[in-house]
């Protein structure tokens, strides 16, 4: 397509340096303040912010949530995915617009729409009123369950369309194959669909893992004051606290646990793929 590489290099270079200048600069500025201590460059704001109790149980929410929707997402989405690529074209294309469809509407909107349903008045705690399960209504806003419910539906679409992307990619004739041989559907997944769709997994994971780690309105929301995450202490540690070494430091650590979680599942598909 290029003569050379140089002149494709030449063509990336402007939208090289617009993504430096307005994202990369501004972030590294950032993250330089939580190593900046007076006159002088230490970690005493990690160790510092590490020492609090509370900080330590709000990381270890947020990344037990995070793998939490990133696990069941991969399996929500691999079934999902699995079936849809089966389906007919005209099938198919209806299909992924649904997938597709909640991503139009604001995550504002969609995060509302959980408070009707996982109210004390909701339709989830109405109809277990209604089945004679429950006596009177459970409390399931503002708590961990409702944010991994919220994240879950926010970021499962993007999991099937990257697990549907490798999905189509898979040779037709390995999954009849391996079933001649004797294989049966766990050790088809196994052995034969997870080593030739990792690259899909991959990319679906760390956005799913990515996405729950920042996401603000959903944890902000569903959460509140009570449930706090990295994002929504982030949050409350410039606006209120107006603290902006401890937010560098929380942005630092979300950005190394995002860059942490992507290579953790190339190493893992890697492996999976050699073994």
């Amino acid at each position: 397509m290029f003569q050379n590489r140089t002149e494709a290099l030449m063509l990336a270079l402007p939208a090289a340096l617009f993504a430096g200048v307005v994202f990369l600069v501004p972030v590294l500025l950032l993250l330089s303040e939580s190593f900046h201590s007076g006159s002088s460059w230490s970690f005493s704001a990690y160790t510092a912010f590490f020492s609090e109790p509370l900080n330590r149980t709000v990381f270890w929410r947020t990344l037990k949530l995070g793998l939490e929707v990133t696990a069941v997402s991969a399996i929500l989405g691999y079934a999902a995915a699995y079936a849809i690529v089966a389906l007919p074209a005209n099938s198919k294309g209806r299909m992924i617009g649904l997938i597709m469809l909640p991503m139009m509407i604001s995550p504002v909107a969609r995060t509302y729409a959980w408070i009707v349903i996982l109210g004390r008045t909701g339709i989830v705690n109405q109809a277990l009123q209604g089945l004679g399960i429950m006596n009177s209504p459970a409390r399931i806003l503002f708590t961990e369950t409702a944010i991994f419910i919220g994240l879950l539906q926010l970021f499962l679409p993007l999991m099937i369309i990257s697990l549907i992307s490798a999905l189509e990619n898979l040779p037709k004739d390995v999954v009849p194959a391996a079933r001649v041989l004797g294989a049966n559907w766990l050790q088809i997944f196994w052995k034969v669909i997870l080593p030739l769709t990792k690259e899909g997994l991959v990319i679906g994971g760390t956005l799913v893992f990515t996405g729950s780690l920042t996401a603000y309105i959903t944890p902000a929301i569903l959460g509140g004051s009570k449930v706090l995450m990295l994002e929504t202490l982030l949050y409350q540690q410039v606006s209120v606290a107006n603290d902006f070494v401890s937010a560098s430091v929380i942005a630092l650590v979300l950005v190394a646990m995002s860059f942490a979680a992507n290579l953790l599942l190339k190493r893992i598909a890697t492996a999976k793929a050699t073994a």
